[in-house]
Parts: C-alpha cells; structure tokens; sequence
C-alpha cells in the first residue's frame, strides 16, 4: 500500500497525514499539485488547509490545478481518495462526492473537539467503527453541508453518510451540531464508496503526544484497502 498526500499552495495540514500514516508503517509521499503523476500510489489523501486561498470558493480553484486530472482519474477507476477539510471541499467542487459545503451557519470559523457517530454499515472508513462516538478536533468556516432533498434521500438509502455530529453519548441532536450542517452531516462517500469526504480532522487525533486517539481508530480503518 503506498499513500500519496496531495500539497496545494495553501495546504496546511499535509505533514500531519504525512505524520499520521507514518506512524502507522505505512509508505507515503508529497504529491505537488503540479505533477501529472500519482507515482504509483494506491490511496490519495487531500489534505486540509486553505488552497489557494480559498479564493473563490473553498476548494474551487485547487479542483482545476494539473494533479487533479489524475486524482479524478484515479477515483473513477476505482481507486480510493479521502479528502479532509479542505480536502473534502475539493472532492465536492469536483463532483467527487454529492452536496456542498457551505459557510457556518454561526458565519464564524470554529475550531474545537467535537464528536462524531460513524454511520454507513459497509464504507471502508466506518465499517470497523463500533463505538457511539469518537472525540475529533475541527477548524473550518465553511463547514456546512447541504444536497438537495433528492441527493439526501440518495445518502441515506444507499449508507454514503459516514459520519454524524453528535453528543459525546452518541446522540445525533441540534446542540452537537457544529456548524448547521444538514442533518448533522459530517462526511460522506460516493455511490462506488471509494471517495471519502469528511470536514474534522483524525489525523490530529492520532499521535500518543497529543493525548487523543480517536482519529487514529478512524485512520486504522483505511488499513482494509490493503485486505480488498
């Protein structure tokens, strides 16, 4: 297994996927935005940040930069792609995964712990996942997710909702959502579930130093691609 983690102009929490996967063994290297070559990696990550600036629209110009040909590429073959964050703003600019991500509802950027319930049965990323609820750190301002009623009813027939915003119990209410996000939606995956799309951030829940490890129970998930 070899991870490529894709750096835009603006990327800030590339070395922290870089970090994370190191510290779970596994191969990985810095894809510059530039290239017009994945190097043979089997799992692409787009990282968090602010690409480009988030000029435009969060997302919207790191869509067209040259390595997302590949990116695109890569996923309609089948072959699996997270984005985090920021990362999750470039896969819905690019049609990658379904709905938008909007500003906040409190129109402020928000960055704290938050937790999260896993919900799809058979995605790669929450099939292993068996606790209520998972302690995760967030920091965006253009967190809010939204599809439209026909693409809602798509998710939630087909098990593409990942994650939920909930109460450290588990509970999916109002008062755990961080953002105003539909339905408390915290990611997603495609209709093939080889994309996926979430806003928190695991891999910074995933080192011993930063006493949480939630993300890293998330992280280990990925590990399966290996086993398919």
């Amino acid at each position: 297994m070899k991870f490529g983690v894709v750096v835009f102009p603006g990327s800030n929490c590339d070395q922290d996927a870089v970090d994370t996967l190191e510290l779970m063994d596994q191969k990985v290297i810095k894809l510059w935005h530039k290239d017009h070559d994945l190097q043979g990696c089997d799992f692409i990550i787009l990282p968090g940040g602010f690409s480009y600036g988030d000029y435009l629209r969060t997302g919207a110009v790191a869509r067209f930069s040259p390595i997302m040909n590949e990116v695109i590429a890569h996923a309609n073959r089948g072959g699996y792609l997270m984005g985090i964050c920021n990362g999750f703003q470039v896969l819905a600019e690019a049609r990658l995964v379904p709905g938008v991500l909007l500003r906040n509802a409190n129109q402020q950027y928000v960055c704290k712990n938050i937790y999260l319930t896993p919900q799809s049965p058979d995605a790669l990323l929450t099939a292993g996942l068996d606790r209520p609820a998972y302690k995760i750190p967030m920091a965006h301002g253009e967190g809010r997710y939204f599809a439209d009623a026909d693409t809602l009813k798509s998710l939630n027939d087909n098990g593409q909702v990942l994650f939920r915003y909930c109460d450290e119990t588990g509970a999916i209410t109002d008062a755990a959502n961080p953002n105003g996000s539909l339905e408390n939606i915290a990611g997603v995956t495609n209709s093939g579930k080889n994309v996926f799309g979430m806003m928190p951030h695991p891999e910074r829940a995933a080192d011993p130093a930063l006493g949480n490890m939630d993300g890293r129970l998330i992280m280990d998930q990925i590990l399966k691609a290996v086993l398919v």
